[in-house]
């Protein structure tokens, strides 16, 4: 089956939709909880031909999503809780060590 590429737009299009940002919002103890991601995506593609009267076409499409945070609504009260990314937190603490122990070494060299 050979799709266009309104089709594949279309298609990829789909694939990044409010249902990849806001997740299911679930309840308990009178708590809503409604989880979101920041989501990126891109494509491409292309058709071409070769001096061998050989034809080409090709297409590609990318999806990321990472953890945003969640709304938590008690009541009439709606608070924003960004998530954690304790990836990042180990790797400033890694990038700052090393800063620190490479100042700490040209400084016992002076």
């Amino acid at each position: 089956m050979t799709q266009t590429i309104e089709e594949l737009v279309k298609g990829h299009r789909d694939a990044i939709t409010v249902k990849r940002v806001f997740g299911e919002p679930f309840q308990k103890d009178n708590v809503t909880v409604i989880p979101a991601a920041k989501v990126m995506g891109g494509g491409g593609g292309g058709v071409g031909e070769s001096p061998d009267n050989g034809q080409g076409s090709g297409t590609g499409f990318g999806i990321a999503a990472k953890p945003a945070g969640v709304y938590v609504m008690r009541g009439d009260d709606v608070r924003w809780q960004p998530a954690v990314d304790v990836n990042r937190i180990i790797v400033g603490a890694f990038a700052l060590t090393a800063l620190a122990m490479v100042l700490s070494f040209r400084r016992s060299n002076s």
